[in-house]
């Protein structure tokens, strides 16, 4: 179930030294926690796209985005937790795999559409993509003794669609 506090904003800035500290000053002077956050380069080379996941209730995420706004480095961002989006997660799992769990971890990667990258006499690395909602479902059913180091990108996003998050 989905959290109704929960909201996914994604930002345009200029890709600037200094952009990303000054969003994440931003949530640190007012308390406010990011659950997740991922940023790179667009297609204009002169712009990043930041994506993050944060909670609050209406208020206070109106206070967050009327503050990203007044970032001279902010160009556009979208609140696409309203909005018909398309989610992504990646991660990637280091797991125990000896004896007879190696064929049980092949096959929860199977379950999960999860893809094993790499293979040793003890261990496999497994991908996994999609909503964090299922990487998590996916840690909760591999044997927490088996799980030697987990790895996640953080959430990212895209409207639907032709809505578009451009200049």
């Amino acid at each position: 179930m989905k959290n109704p506090h929960r909201h996914l904003i994604s930002i345009l800035m200029e890709n600037e030294s200094g952009a990303l500290s000054r969003v994440a000053n931003l949530f640190s002077a007012r308390g406010y926690n990011i659950e997740s956050l991922t940023v790179a380069p667009t297609n204009d080379p002169s712009l990043s796209r930041l994506t993050l996941v944060t909670c609050g209730n209406d208020q206070i995420i109106e206070q967050i985005v009327k503050q990203l706004n007044k970032i001279i480095d902010v160009v556009k961002l979208m609140d696409m937790t309203e909005a018909d989006a398309i989610e992504r997660e990646l991660m990637l799992v280091k797991t125990r795999a000896v004896g007879e769990g190696r064929a049980e971890m092949k096959r929860l990667a199977e379950i999960f559409d999860g893809h094993i990258l790499d293979v040793t006499d003890s261990t496999y690395t497994i991908e996994l993509t999609g909503r964090s909602e299922k990487l998590d479902n996916f840690l909760r059913a591999v044997d927490k003794d088996s799980i030697l180091e987990v790895a996640r990108s953080g959430t990212t996003g895209i409207g639907r669609g032709a809505r578009a998050l451009n200049v």
